[in-house]
């Protein structure tokens, strides 16, 4: 991160540049690195977002992206006011997370920075919380986050937890991940990995 907001931005508005370029539809999931100078207002203007956490359907999906980017005595994260360990999704984040797969009759997929497969501290201080709103829902396949900077791949209750490498971690290939991911109609996934982000492929 920058010592400065003005150049915490630039360097913001050169990466949203890029990434608009490449795929015109985006969709952000802010993590703590985003608001370690920024505030979340400052980032997700920039990058023309209106929420820090919401859903969307395409091709028949339902997305949901969650923010966690909260301390235990619920402030938000902004200009290093935080730990990174002490990561929460608040109560009114988790009640419109429940109303919204009660609302949704779609198979969803949730994005979420901090993990919320494991109680170390990289995950959410409130994950069993928001695995039990999953579960219940019945339609959640996976899950998607980082935060640990590991692969890693977690099945609990029928959920694949699933945490990606971390996009940049320095310069070079073998400092790097990314991934494609698939989803078919007869309800598999498949992630392909690039660089240093592994493969996964679960049938239906």
């Amino acid at each position: 991160a920058a010592d400065s907001v003005e150049t915490e931005l630039g360097y913001l508005k050169r990466i949203h540049r890029a990434f608009s370029a490449v795929c015109p539809a985006r969709h952000c999931v802010l993590g703590n690195h985003c608001v370690d100078t920024l505030t979340k207002a400052e980032f997700l203007g920039e990058v023309g977002q209106e929420g820090s956490y919401y859903s969307f359907d395409r091709s028949g999906v339902h997305f949901i992206v969650l923010d966690s980017c909260f301390r235990s005595d619920g402030e938000a994260y902004q200009r290093k006011n935080f730990e990174w360990t002490d990561a929460n999704v608040p109560a009114a984040e988790l009640e419109w997370l429940r109303a919204d797969l009660e609302a949704n009759r779609l198979p969803a997929i949730i994005f979420a920075h901090q993990r919320l497969d494991v109680a170390n501290s990289h995950g959410v201080r409130n994950a069993a919380a928001v695995r039990e709103i999953l579960e219940k829902s019945g339609r959640v396949a996976a899950v998607f986050q980082g935060h640990s900077h590991q692969n890693d791949l977690i099945d609990l209750s029928g959920i694949h937890y699933v945490t990606l490498r971390a996009m940049v971690e320095g310069s070079g290939a073998e400092n790097n991940g990314y991934g494609l991911l698939e989803w078919f109609a007869d309800g598999s996934i498949k992630l392909t990995g690039g660089r240093q982000q592994r493969d996964y492929d679960w049938a239906k």
